[in-house]
């Protein structure tokens, strides 16, 4: 599928919808260029800062769902994805080695927070630090492969993750039937998570913290649209 220059993705992982003209899409892409979301072809300089705001809400993110288990308001459901002990990488450090490695468009990372939202709606999987590195890396080869033109296989994508490409393979394909594998994402839907990174970004200067929630919480946006 053919998608216009004025998108921030390099290949067909988002669904094409009415393309707007230049005077309407101007807002849309100067948030687009300020999270380093870069259009087919053009190269970011230095890490774009989509990363550090996806850190940022996923870091915020487990710290909440800890906080829940700790006072005994929600308990988490074991999966394949949970480690005995957190990894020593922190999740910020964790996703500049991926996107150092995998050479992938930038958009693949608000694309992998879109799955991993997914994964939680359809689990009872609290994000947590024993299991956020399993789901990035996984969220991140689906991601991956499903947005770029040019990608890796499962064993490089295994090794830059920290796991066996056995392992990889397992938890890719336990994520593919937990999402149904609905990969395809709306611009809407990309739109509204951009959107939230945005806030993710205020919130993080001010100090405070931003009323965005996994799902089973609080859900970020109209429950009525889809993913947002």
């Amino acid at each position: 599928m053919q998608l216009h220059s004025g998108l921030p993705c390099s290949a067909h992982g988002i669904e094409d919808q009415k393309q707007p003209s230049p005077d309407t899409e101007s807002p849309s892409m100067e948030m687009y260029r300020s999270l380093g979301l870069q259009a087919p072809g053009r190269k970011v300089a230095g890490s774009p800062r989509v990363l550090l705001l996806v850190s940022s809400l996923v870091e915020r993110s487990v710290e909440k769902s800890e906080r829940l288990l700790e006072l005994g308001q929600r308990k988490d459901a074991l999966t394949i994805f949970h480690g005995v002990r957190a990894p020593a990488l922190s999740v910020c450090q964790y996703i500049d080695r991926i996107y150092k490695y995998f050479g992938c468009s930038p958009s693949c990372f608000v694309m992998a927070v879109i799955y991993v939202d997914r994964f939680l709606r359809n689990t009872e999987v609290l994000l947590t630090s024993l299991n956020v590195h399993r789901l990035l890396i996984t969220s991140m080869t689906i991601a991956a492969k499903f947005m770029d033109d040019a990608f890796f296989n499962n064993a490089y994508y295994a090794k830059v993750g920290g796991v066996s490409t056995s392992e990889l393979n397992r938890l890719e394909l336990k994520f593919l039937f937990s999402i149904d594998f609905r990969l395809q994402v709306s611009l809407e839907t990309f739109h509204c998570w951009c959107l939230m990174l945005e806030k993710e970004s205020a919130a993080a200067c001010e100090g405070i913290l931003v009323h965005i929630e996994w799902p089973k919480q609080v859900l970020p946006f109209d429950k009525a649209k889809e993913d947002c």
